[in-house]
């Protein structure tokens, strides 16, 4: 058992529920609407190589370089347009890998609400 796993003691979130923050979203990555970003960081490993929480994002279509990821879509809906791989369409109940480095266009249809595992 790692020290890290003991300070943290094992828990449970209502992600629909959850209040978020407002992150920032640098205004280089909006292609088009006005795209509101917020979240919560659930848990990070004590090397900050880990990270586990939530993320929302409003309609709009974004850019961003990714990190290795594994997300499951709770509400919301978005087409995620991969440079040189194609699209992934996202909604309710949907797993997805991004692999790190992957240069994605986010074309959110509906405010989507994700919980996440980020590798850094």
């Amino acid at each position: 058992m790692t020290e890290n796993s003991r300070a943290t003691p094992s828990f449970a979130v209502h992600i629909p529920d959850a209040e978020l923050e407002t992150e920032p979203l640098d205004p280089d990555q909006i292609v088009s609407g006005t795209p509101v970003v917020t979240g919560k960081v659930l848990w990070e490993s004590a090397d900050g190589k880990q990270l586990r929480g939530i993320w929302q994002i409003t309609p709009g279509v974004v850019t961003d370089t990714e990190a290795n990821e594994l997300f499951v879509v709770v509400s919301g809906r978005a087409t995620i347009e991969i440079e040189g791989g194609g699209l992934i369409e996202v909604g309710p109940g949907d797993a997805a890998v991004l692999r790190e480095g992957d240069r994605t266009t986010w074309t959110v249809h509906e405010t989507l609400r994700k919980a996440y595992h980020i590798s850094l």
